[in-house]
């Protein structure tokens, strides 16, 4: 059988197009929930280590901090090379072809373990990774150690991630979200162990914290490849599919992850520059832009949640050939996002000092992240609807335009703006968010521009 034909005793009826407006928002509020809690459960792991190492002092939290840009630079590249899994398991699904299903994970896999491996290697040159960029020596020493227990979980990771994606593109996300709940648990109870040294453990703040989120992170993934073996059908989605014969799915995967991995890098990397420039002005203000931050990426996975239901419509949409249904899955998608982003800016608003209190009870980084938190609000608006709207785009596989935009708003104006005017002129934290809502807004215009064109397009299949 030719590598590209349909595989006709999987096949299924295609995905019925949503007639009315309404249900177009009861499908997109059906699916994104769970993505919501899936993607919200990765950053409530980061979240509960910052809380639970910010209670073993300053110094621990600031070499958490550090420790975080090379990882989760590593970590985002890594599910932007892995997103062509959601569009072609959206799109085959989509048009009836859910036979397919099984080689594409195979693939993503594959792609998966190879990436986490050489993500380890690199992150696992902590020390050596952090003094190039300007830290200081004892920093470094702090931050390249907790790296080293950060690339223990790497491949873990990213072969969750392959696996996880693969269930988002079939519409079957309940699946990690309810790995993720569970594995949230896991990770508090280690960090219980690890961080403060109960039970007999050796207390190693800041480095057990990753060491228990890395083991976390293997557990996941057996959990969710457990689900798939014995929880889907084999036959109906070609899980026991042989891949030999079947390179065009993995020469796809990667025509359409390299871009994508590109352009969340530019992001990503623009964002951990950011926090380098963070690490500059000290240690005091590197710990109050580290929770500022990391509570605004908490909002920001129910945007993100958003977006990958988003992606998949538009990509359901595609695959059964219905241009009107992908433009209302978008813009749907991207009207949906308001409300949740605009009660959490609300919040951070009016309860800083709740905020605040759930990360650190230090009174000498307080006040540094009570003034990085006022500008919270702004960022978190701008980074939800973006991020929306480059899921919708995304779902189309349109890569290279997306890529641009982020080249433009990131380091074109975010990095070297957010220097001059966070370190250079003097306004710390505060100054380096300030630019990110910038930078964001600049993101969401330009990205509802390229969606508005695609969607007078008959775009077709990846």
């Amino acid at each position: 059988m030719p590598a590209d034909t349909p595989l006709p005793a999987a096949a299924a009826p295609l995905r019925p197009r949503a007639m009315t407006l309404g249900e177009h928002v009861r499908r997109t509020v059906a699916l994104a929930p769970p993505v919501m809690l899936a993607r919200l459960g990765m950053v409530v792991t980061i979240t509960v280590d910052t809380a639970m190492v910010g209670r073993a002092g300053a110094a621990e939290l600031a070499a958490y901090a550090i420790s975080m840009p090379p990882q989760i630079i590593m970590l985002t590249i890594g599910a932007g090379l892995l997103t062509g899994t959601v569009v072609l398991a959206a799109q085959a699904d989509g048009a009836g072809e859910s036979g397919r299903s099984g080689v594409i994970l195979r693939f993503a896999l594959l792609i998966g373990l190879a990436l986490g491996l050489v993500f380890a290697a690199i992150v696992a040159q902590g020390e050596t990774l952090l003094r190039l960029l300007g830290q200081s020596a004892e920093l470094s020493a702090a931050g390249g150690r907790v790296l080293e227990m950060w690339a223990v979980g790497m491949p873990g990771l990213t072969l969750y991630m392959a696996a996880a994606f693969f269930l988002e593109g079939l519409s079957r996300p309940r699946a990690g979200m309810a790995v993720m709940l569970l594995a949230n648990l896991l990770n508090a109870g280690l960090n219980w162990l690890m961080i403060y040294g109960n039970w007999g453990f050796a207390a190693d703040g800041a480095a057990g914290a990753a060491l228990a989120t890395s083991i976390t992170r293997w557990a996941m993934f057996f959990a969710i490849a457990g689900y798939i073996w014995f929880g889907l059908d084999h036959a109906r989605y070609g899980l026991r599919e042989r891949i030999a014969g079947r390179w065009p799915v993995a020469k796809r995967l990667m025509a359409l992850g390299a871009p994508f991995g590109f352009g969340i890098g530019l992001e990503t990397t623009a964002f951990a520059a950011i926090a380098t420039f963070a690490g500059w002005l000290g240690e005091l203000p590197l710990a109050a832009y580290h929770t500022a931050i990391n509570f605004n990426a908490l909002i920001y996975m129910l945007a993100l949640g958003l977006s990958t239901a988003t992606a998949v419509r538009v990509g359901n949409a595609i695959g059964r050939e219905d241009p009107a249904g992908m433009r209302t899955a978008g813009w749907v998608g991207t009207g949906l996002v308001v409300l949740p982003m605009g009660l959490a800016a609300f919040f951070v608003w009016a309860f800083p000092e709740t905020v605040i209190g759930f990360y650190t009870n230090d009174p000498t980084v307080i006040p540094y992240a009570l003034a990085a938190l006022a500008v919270v609000p702004a960022v978190c608006i701008s980074d939800g609807v973006q991020a929306v709207l480059m899921g919708a785009v995304r779902g189309a596989a349109d890569v290279w335009i997306p890529n641009t935009i982020y080249a433009v708003c990131f380091w074109g104006l975010m990095a070297p703006l957010g220097w001059w005017w966070g370190v250079e002129r003097g306004h710390g934290a505060p100054g380096l968010l300030w630019v990110a809502a910038l930078a964001l807004t600049v993101s969401a215009v330009l990205a509802a521009w390229r969606f508005h064109v695609l969607s007078r397009r008959l775009i077709g299949r990846a």
